[in-house]
């Protein structure tokens, strides 16, 4: 059986990447392949693919339990083993430095979010990477809240430039705001 036609077959019927891995993995009862046959389907190139296996195989694909086929699919794209990469253009590129470098002057990202801007990088997902981090506060002593506003505020304005998205005006003024604030404090406490 060409497990990658199979999964594609299921793709073009409306099944999600977890599904799609739980009807392969019921009819095989081999995880991995099943896995390798979703990422194949989705255009996954096979180094990625085989990274992201390799990153969870351990813990999900080497002793599977009948009937759990659903459970791991779910846990397999919360993770983001099935997230599409995006290759990202100059114009991204930028975006996403200036966005590493807000998360570092955050001082305290949790490792949760930090999934999740991780696979929104990837697959190309910045504008939603963007208003996550301008609706979070950075740490007060551990990081530098007027370098990550700032940050912030040269991302949006970036963003804007080329993404008609209108959640992205409002957030860009919420950092600019945000910057003007912490800049003003700033010069209060060291005329």
């Amino acid at each position: 059986m060409r497990l990658p036609l199979t999964a594609r077959h299921l793709f073009d019927t409306g099944s999600t990447p977890a599904d799609t891995y739980a009807t392969l993995a019921r009819r095989t009862r081999h995880p991995l392949r099943s896995a390798r046959a979703v990422c194949t389907a989705l255009g996954i190139p096979a180094a990625e693919t085989q990274r992201r296996l390799d990153d969870c195989y351990d813990a999900l694909l080497a002793n599977p339990r009948p009937g759990t086929e659903n459970d791991t699919g779910e846990l397999l794209e919360a993770l983001g083993v099935f997230d599409i990469p995006k290759t990202p253009d100059d114009r991204d590129l930028a975006i996403i430095e200036l966005l590493l470098t807000a998360i570092d002057a955050h001082g305290s990202i949790r490792a949760g979010h930090q999934h999740g801007l991780t696979r929104w990088f990837t697959t190309g997902n910045l504008t939603t990477a963007y208003l996550s981090l301008a609706a979070t506060q950075p740490h007060p002593t551990t990081g530098n809240p007027t370098h990550y506003w700032t940050t912030l505020t040269t991302a949006g304005e970036l963003l804007t430039t080329t993404t008609p998205d209108p959640r992205l005006k409002p957030a860009l003024t919420h950092c600019r705001n945000q910057a003007q604030a912490q800049a003003r404090a700033a010069h209060t406490t060291h005329p």
